[in-house]
């Protein structure tokens, strides 16, 4: 919960322009063209729109990966035949992390489908595709249900597990490949926290790389489906790729990978150190 709340403060602006990118590449020429009219257009608070549904998403998605981190880390240990206390490899925790992340996506689809629809929506309005704007959670939440129901809010839950998966693969892999590097035969445990920073990034970095062509088809059909029914992962991916060329799935990636380094930097920092700190006192008693 304290990774995922470190995660959002740090990078909510970075994510607010890749959303706003993504869904309406033709309005922004880049990242410095689109924090410039987000703030002539809505002020500072623009880049902090949709920050209580991202808390709400990565503290819920953070505290459910971690946890079953720590479960599929066991799963791996009896598929490969070790002692529960035995240190898995760097792809075994890679592995682990990637059936964590299955676990991760039943919370977070509901709650990032309300965040992306509220940082998108002046463009929404701006565009015609919806005459009036929903400004706040509730109100959003409100319209989701009276429009869709409560399966509303799973808009884009396969473009979400597609991108959850193999996502944190390599996530999860690229964070203990650089945690094993800094540690050059020492403990990871000992490591202080310029490395896990730095760590942390390399891992947020690794993920996004990966899979951004199927987080931006995931942000179109939850924020365009406010206008109307929108197609499937492949109906939309295939309509961007004809229409707007295979470069429109890339269109925010510049700001999505300053965030991903400060913010998934911010998010290994404060659950390793929160960690040790509750071990501690668990230790204690």
């Amino acid at each position: 919960a304290l990774g995922g709340t470190a995660c959002v403060v740090t990078g909510q602006p970075f994510d607010t322009a890749k959303v706003k990118m993504q869904t309406f590449p033709e309005m922004y020429k880049g990242i410095v063209d689109c924090f410039m009219k987000t703030y002539k257009q809505v002020g500072f608070r623009g880049f902090y729109k949709g920050t209580t549904p991202a808390l709400v998403a990565n503290i819920a998605e953070n505290s459910v990966l971690f946890m079953c981190y720590g479960f599929c880390q066991q799963i791996v240990r009896r598929i490969v035949g070790v002692d529960r206390k035995t240190k898995l490899s760097d792809l075994q925790n890679a592995a682990a992390g990637s059936f964590a992340s299955a676990f991760a996506t039943l919370v977070l689809c509901p709650t990032e489908l309300v965040k992306c629809r509220l940082q998108a929506m002046h463009e929404m309005q701006l565009s015609g595709k919806i005459i009036q704007g929903h400004n706040t959670v509730w109100s959003v939440v409100k319209g989701v249900l009276q429009k869709d129901g409560p399966l509303g809010f799973y808009r884009g839950l396969s473009s979400t597990l597609l991108r959850e998966v193999p996502g944190y693969f390599f996530f999860f892999g690229g964070y203990e490949l650089s945690r094993t590097f800094f540690a050059s035969g020492r403990s990871k445990d000992e490591l202080g926290p310029i490395p896990l920073l730095l760590s942390g990034g390399f891992g947020g970095s690794c993920l996004w790389i990966a899979v951004y062509p199927v987080d931006c088809v995931k942000s179109r059909i939850q924020v365009l489906s406010m206008a109307g029914k929108q197609t499937g992962f492949m109906g939309t991916f295939v309509t961007v790729v004809r229409t707007e060329g295979v470069l429109a799935l890339y269109s925010g990636l510049k700001p999505t990978m300053i965030r991903a380094f400060l913010a998934n930097g911010a998010l290994f920092l404060a659950y390793e150190y929160s960690r040790k700190l509750m071990m501690k006192e668990v230790d204690s008693y």
